[in-house]
């Protein structure tokens, strides 16, 4: 026999459905129900680690989501509770008194015209 939830009350009556299971509604306190609800719900620990790796070395939310068939939003999501945990970075006291730079070099060849795609057109100040 049904019961309510709340109230235990065995009075009750059907109330439409919710997806493709049957809602219920208790008579008495008038709470909605579905007798049997999914029990779990979400991604197990294995799965959010194993994840949680594949970011950690390198690869992208949406390659993560490829491999897994997991939304990259989700991902994203759990990346930020991880980071939410991790204690701030450490900030020196002091200022280092020696930098070091990187240099790139290029060279950029004359270009065969001054602007545009293929050879200038000149025109006059006449109105067209």
């Amino acid at each position: 026999m049904l019961e309510c939830p709340r109230c235990k009350s065995t009075h009750i009556r059907k109330n439409g459905h919710r997806g493709d299971k049957q809602n219920n509604r208790c008579v008495d306190c008038g709470r909605q129900f579905i007798e049997q609800p999914k029990s779990h719900r979400g991604y197990s620990d294995d799965v959010r680690n194993l994840c949680l790796k594949m970011y950690v070395n390198g690869m992208g939310f949406r390659g993560i989501a490829r491999v897994t068939d997991i939304h990259h939003t989700t991902i994203i999501n759990w990346v930020k509770q991880v980071g939410g945990q991790l204690p701030d970075a450490h900030v020196p006291q002091e200022i280092p008194g020696v930098g070091e730079l990187d240099e790139i070099q290029t060279f950029v060849g004359s270009k065969k015209t001054s602007s545009g795609f293929g050879p200038q057109w000149i025109t006059s100040n006449q109105d067209f």
